[in-house]
C-alpha cells in the first residue's frame, strides 16, 4: 500500500481485517477519515513511542512519607479524613 494511502471509515469498516493487518505490516501509519475529516490512524505498534510521563512528588506526599508510621491506624484514618 502507497505511503499516502487514506481510508475511509466506510472502506474500514467494510474492509477491516485486510487493513488492519496491513497496517500491522507498514512502516507507516494508515489515516482514517470520516467525510474528509482525519478521525483515526492504523498504525504497527513498533512505530508507537513509548510514553514517558515524568513523576513530580507533591511536597505534602514527601512531608507525610518523612514522618514514623503511626502505631494506631484508626487514629491516622481519623486524621486524614478530617471532619468528613
Amino acid at each position: 500500500m502507497p505511503r499516502t494511502a487514506i481510508l475511509t471509515v466506510k472502506q474500514l469498516h467494510d474492509d477491516t481485517g485486510p487493513s488492519v493487518r496491513r497496517a500491522g505490516a507498514s512502516r507507516h501509519p494508515i489515516p482514517i477519515t470520516d467525510r474528509g475529516e482525519l478521525v483515526a490512524v492504523l498504525a504497527n505498534p513498533s512505530l508507537m513511542r513509548p510514553i514517558c510521563r515524568k513523576r513530580i512528588l507533591l511536597p505534602e506526599y514527601e512531608a507525610m512519607m518523612a514522618l514514623a508510621p503511626v502505631e494506631d491506624i484508626q487514629a491516622a484514618l481519623d486524621e486524614v479524613r478530617g471532619d468528613r
